[in-house]
């Protein structure tokens, strides 16, 4: 997209906002500058009385769902970052749905056919109506052949244009930010943030790219039974196309499915948070959407996901220190707490640590030993993200769609059972992560991997190196062999003397 384009569509963008009464809402006016508050005055000229209705975020929201799919996700993202935007806007933002009407049966028939390559009934019986549309795509439900049903996934006609759009005008918006914006944009990180949601919209643009996902998250999955994903129907999968096996159950975000003869609610809840600690610390790969409309039950306890075009990775380094952090919480170590942040880098280093943990102390401690329920979740991650303004922490890419996800899956679990205590559910997944990995028989592991590392790096680099002469007689590679056991073995004695 041109440069005279992406101003263009920042302009209709702030156009869209301004008639919503969120470009500089009303309730703001009063922290602006004093030459500044005549000009908002005529922005909000522009919205009409319907629009000014509801709070900010509540305004913001509305705007970002009829700007489409990449506001909708940059909509999404913002709502986990209650320092820059106050808990009540982080919370509306959060309820951001992309729901809109579908578009025409036949062109998703011809969508099919062309994308698959072959005519719709050679794989499918039956080919029915709509049963979901959101901003990239919508769901048909269909039978195959041999009498299975599924659910087709077909990508809106035009949407890669659309977004390609979209994204230009928000990387345009991002560079003015972290110009313009002073101290708090740049702690936002807004190129980064527009960078990871450009990332996400175009893995969820290769249906491709989905179905492998979903087909690498149901085998992990399968390996502690907390959630299930449905099969992929191979032979019906195309870069604008994806064929899933039908997920039976009940939507949770129906009003009746919390209401299923024989549901045991507790149980289900602490399963919601154990898949998705599972996922993430054990295997690094999470399901990065998981709100109730992506979720299915059935009684007692079982729970299938779908949508599997937002997925979240992490390397073994972050999933130490999330463990690490958690397993702080839940045995209020807030020293080792700290000492994580510092070690990740997640904080300064010109920051002190126990003043760090001293804040963290402040967040956990009223937590513990009182119900869920008269835990306000939205106040303590409020006081968390004073906390990492006071500290100097900026925004990780990396760690976006995690924090995302966390909020998510311990709402769900409330709502599934308002006494659910997140931190009991977590300790088992936490506690089985901590002792294979950090007890001493791993770490001698990760050792002796490092050793075969640096060993085969030097028998590269030997071998690169062009041979001008024959080498000299004696123990010269044996020597450098030996120096790299000894090292290793060095530090092994070091780690553990740490212990």
């Amino acid at each position: 997209m041109s440069g005279v384009g992406a101003v263009w569509r920042l302009a209709a963008a702030g156009w869209v906002l301004a008639r919503h009464d969120a470009l500089v809402p009303r309730e703001f006016t009063p922290l602006l500058p004093a030459p500044l508050r005549g000009p908002a005055a005529l922005v909000r000229l522009l919205s009409g009385p319907q629009a000014r209705q509801g709070r900010p975020g509540e305004r913001l929201a509305r705007a970002f769902e009829q700007l489409g799919p990449a506001a909708i996700k940059l909509g999404q993202l913002l709502s986990t970052r209650a320092d820059i935007f106050g808990e009540e806007v982080a919370t509306d933002l959060a309820h951001l749905k992309d729901q809109l009407a579908p578009f025409d049966h036949a062109l998703a028939v011809a969508e099919v056919e062309r994308s698959l390559g072959k005519p719709l009934a050679s794989l499918y019986a039956e080919f029915g109506p709509v049963v979901g549309a959101a901003s990239l795509a919508q769901a048909h439900a269909a039978t195959l052949l041999d009498g299975r049903k599924v659910a087709v996934k077909v990508l809106r006609p035009g949407v890669e244009r659309r977004v390609a759009r979209d994204i230009a005008a928000m990387e345009l918006a991002a560079a003015l930010a972290d110009r313009l914006g002073g101290a708090t944009a740049r702690r936002l990180e807004p190129r980064a943030f527009v960078a990871a949601v450009t990332r996400s919209m175009a893995l969820e643009l290769d249906l491709r790219l989905e179905a492998a996902a979903a087909s690498e998250m149901g085998e992990i999955m399968a390996r502690d039974e907390f959630m299930s994903a449905p099969a992929v129907i191979w032979d019906g999968v195309a870069k604008r196309v994806l064929t899933l096996e039908w997920a039976p159950g009940t939507p949770l975000s129906s009003p009746d499915a919390l209401t299923l003869p024989g549901l045991d609610r507790p149980l289900l809840a602490t399963h919601v948070i154990r898949a998705f600690l599972a996922q993430a610390l054990d295997h690094g790969l999470f399901h990065a959407d998981l709100h109730e409309g992506n979720l299915f039950v059935e009684a007692p306890v079982r729970l299938m996901a779908v949508d599997f075009g937002i997925v979240g990775r992490i390397g073994r380094n972050e999933r130490r220190f999330l463990a690490e952090i958690l397993w702080g919480f839940i045995r209020r170590d807030y020293r080792r707490i700290a000492e994580v942040h510092f070690e990740a880098g997640y904080v300064p280093r010109t920051q002190n640590v126990d003043d760090f943990a001293q804040a963290l102390r402040a967040v956990g401690e009223p937590i513990f030993g009182r119900r869920a329920r008269d835990v306000s979740m939205g106040r303590l991650l409020g006081q968390l993200f004073e906390i990492t303004g006071l500290f100097d922490m900026h925004l990780r890419p990396e760690l976006v769609l995690l924090q995302k996800t966390m909020v998510t899956v311990e709402g769900v679990a409330r709502r599934i059972d308002p006494d659910s205590d997140i931190w009991e559910a977590a300790k088992p997944v936490v506690e089985r992560w901590i002792r294979r990995e950090l007890a001493p028989p791993a770490r001698l592991q990760r050792l002796a991997e490092r050793g075969v590392r640096l060993l085969e790096r030097v028998a590269d680099r030997i071998e690169e190196e062009p041979v001008a002469a024959a080498p000299p007689p004696g123990p010269a590679p044996w020597t450098a062999i030996g120096f790299a056991i000894g090292l290793a073995a060095g530090a092994l004695v070091l780690a553990l003397m740490r212990r």
